[in-house]
């Protein structure tokens, strides 16, 4: 029998971990979104209550885009703002991994110095 792939959110992209190709470099946090697709993921729920018969994706993201346009600064503030906050906690998960990997390349730097060490020992 021949299996089937789904498609859909894969399992890791809830937690913001990349699998895949990359997966063997290192687990990589996923970018924050932006203001805009901070409102869109409200608006779509919203936009699908209204329009339940609705299945075009287009079309959900032309209306989001045609009313995140409309709004004032005043209106996209509290987007603006959760975006920000997001943005803040990438930056600093961010950091986290970085510090991280420069620790353990500072590991690996010095167990190949010493096994560069060794080798000078034998034929002098």
């Amino acid at each position: 029998m021949k299996e089937t792939k789904t498609r859909g959110a894969k399992a890791g992209s809830k937690l913001g971990v990349q699998k895949g190709k990359n997966a063997s470099k290192g687990a990589k946090i996923k970018r924050p979104p932006s203001a805009f697709f901070v409102f869109m993921e409200k608006f779509r729920v919203e936009y699908k209550e209204s329009h339940p018969n609705n299945k075009s994706v287009a079309t959900v993201g032309k209306a989001g885009g045609a009313k995140w346009k409309s709004m004032s600064e005043q209106e996209k503030a509290p987007y603006v703002e959760k975006a920000a906050k997001l943005k803040s906690d990438y930056e600093k998960l961010k950091a986290g991994q970085v510090e991280e990997e420069d620790a353990a390349s500072d590991k690996s730097k010095s167990e190949v110095e010493e096994e560069g060490d060794n080798d000078d020992d034998g034929d002098d």
